[in-house]
């Protein structure tokens, strides 16, 4: 990294970013179960943090890419999502509870796109490096992860609320040491948004990005209960869900040699293979901790390869004066519907039929966006 690239500054917020993310996605479910709520309203309520996604990165997108300012958007929606996260210590019951997530994930889910564009802008020529900044976001993640598992086991699930808040605080301090980056003059017009989106390679890639995380559903919404009926401590709880990001970031620090090597489309569809499997795995062999073990290790590809070839597609699809609203839409699309219809589903196949199915489930949608990736995302 060159002087010029605020490196640190740049991955201080990935750092505070995900490791909000490591004590909201594995605990935030046993911490409602902890309120009263079964498995159907939990699917429901982690279905709100996902579907905020499919409004708020497009809104704020819009707005950054017709302002320029993409770091003072990040620091509004930064403060915003600590103030309105507030709430969750007043509110009661189900309809409160969901209105006070839809409103701090808004603002939460907001800031993350826009950062992702300031980060590539920052990064100019080097993109590639991209993921040795991004790897503090999983280095984040997993000392919350790992660090909060044994803290809950011996203060209880109502400590999980305050990290989070702290963590929050964390991600706006940091966002106001990181500089704006003016874009320069974009050198020739990238059309309009629908022209891009008309493309059926790019109409596949959404497509496919929509499918992997839906079957990511039951992952984030479920996993640390789906381990606790089969006797695992939330200490161990938080140790798999640290070992799966370990991986990741071993996937991020090799990743600009891999993209040297291999396509990202070929990127995609092995990630996407690794995913049908991995979620086979948990379905069929919970019990057995060594195949856990594996399973998370596949997280490296599932999600350190498929995000990082991912973002690559975005930059190249989306150019100009459209990449904002193109990391919007690729944010909105997977991580919001995808992950929302995920937990929303998985929530339903958890009561209706059991906790299993839900992952052999999640293992039939990513076979679905393997075919549909190797069919039409362009070679």
């Amino acid at each position: 990294m060159t002087e010029s690239i605020p490196y640190w500054r740049l991955s201080g917020f990935y750092f505070f970013y995900f490791a909000s993310l490591g004590a909201l996605v594995p605990y935030w479910g046993p911490y409602l179960q902890t309120r009263g709520f079964d498995a159907t309203r939990i699917g429901e309520l982690m279905a709100v943090l996902m579907a905020t996604k499919i409004v708020a990165p497009n809104v704020w997108g819009w707005i950054a890419d017709h302002t320029g300012r993409r770091m003072q958007i990040v620091r509004i929606a930064s403060l915003l999502s600590v103030l309105t996260f507030a709430g969750v210590f007043y509110v009661k019951g189900f309809w409160g509870l969901a209105l006070v997530m839809a409103a701090f994930s808004f603002f939460w889910n907001a800031s993350l796109p826009q950062f992702e564009a300031v980060t590539l802008d920052h990064l100019g020529e080097r993109s590639e490096r991209y993921s040795h900044v991004r790897l503090w976001g999983s280095i984040g993640f997993i000392a919350s992860v790992a660090g909060l598992g044994a803290t809950l086991d011996h203060y209880g699930m109502a400590r999980v609320p305050q990290v989070v808040l702290v963590l929050y605080g964390g991600i706006w301090l940091v966002s106001l040491t990181v500089p704006e980056r003016v874009d320069g003059v974009h050198p020739h017009d990238p059309g309009s948004l629908m022209g891009v989106l008309r493309q059926p390679r790019v109409l596949a890639f959404l497509g496919t990005c929509f499918l992997m995380q839906a079957g990511h559903g039951a992952y984030y919404a479920f996993y640390s209960l789906y381990l606790e009926t089969y006797g695992y401590s939330n200490a161990m709880t938080g140790v798999l869900w640290a070992l799966g990001v370990v991986a990741e970031v071993a996937a991020f620090v090799v990743m600009h040699r891999l993209m040297r090597r291999y396509s990202a489309r070929q990127m995609l569809i092995a990630s996407l293979g690794a995913a049908a499997v991995r979620w086979l795995l948990i379905a069929l062999f919970a019990e057995w901790l060594w195949i856990l073990v594996a399973a998370q290790v596949l997280h490296a590809v599932t999600f350190g390869v498929f995000h990082a070839a991912a973002i690559h597609l975005v930059q190249t699809y989306f150019q100009g004066r459209h990449q904002g609203r193109g990391q919007a839409l690729y944010s909105s699309v997977s991580f919001g519907a995808g992950g929302a219809v995920g937990s929303l589903v998985s929530g339903h196949v958890w009561s209706g039929l059991s906790p299993a199915w839900t992952y052999g489930v999640s293992s039939a949608v990513a076979l679905a966006a393997l075919f549909t990736a190797w069919r039409w995302v362009d070679r």
